[in-house]
């Protein structure tokens, strides 16, 4: 939601910077593997007991995988681009569940239900992605939700920081996706009959 609504007004911000790494002659997929080493840096952070810094590299990660699109919007779109910002981005999200995981044995149970909703709300937004004839600012149909990017990125946050409620925080983040994906079921069921 907040990364369909929102954007417009850090995309000054986003398209700045994007400028600036062009100019300095990197490549949108070279950004696209910063971001993911620095966000799968996070995990390990919430490992060795370094919350600030976990939630600081993820969220690094996140601006500068905003910016390799846009780089790439900027310069020439590839498709393989594409597989590299989403599959990245899928890695980035386990390894803040494994380091989670291993840090917090309470949360076994909750991020596997969280897993679980990611994974089939993943599927639903790139199946319909892949099959719906319409295309957007990304090169495929973009469904927009309420469980975005930038949400998982606040509710991963919380979790992180907040320990004493990280089980709820976790359930609270798996229905949020779950009605996510159930919302992007019933559109496609709409915009693909």
């Amino acid at each position: 939601m907040l990364d369909t609504h929102a954007r417009k007004y850090v995309e000054p911000f986003i398209v700045k910077t994007a400028k600036f790494l062009l100019r300095r002659k990197l490549s949108a997929n070279q950004v696209t593997v910063l971001a993911f080493l620095i966000g799968c840096s996070s995990g390990l952070f919430i490992y060795l007991g370094q919350p600030i810094i976990a939630v600081i590299v993820l969220w690094i990660s996140g601006f500068l995988d905003a910016v390799d699109g846009s780089m790439a919007r900027l310069t020439k779109t590839s498709e393989f681009g594409t597989v590299l910002d989403v599959t990245f981005d899928r890695i980035v999200e386990i390894s803040v569940i494994i380091g989670l995981a291993l840090t917090f044995p309470q949360l076994m149970f909750p991020l596997l239900l969280l897993s679980v909703a990611i994974i089939v709300s993943i599927t639903v937004f790139l199946t319909v992605g892949a099959v719906a004839d319409k295309k957007g600012m990304k090169s495929f149909y973009y469904q927009a939700g309420v469980a975005e990017r930038t949400e998982g990125f606040i509710l991963f946050s919380l979790i992180i920081l907040l320990p004493s409620i990280n089980v709820f925080l976790t359930f609270l983040y798996a229905a949020v996706v779950v009605f996510t994906a159930i919302q992007r079921m019933l559109e496609a069921r709409k915009i693909l009959n």
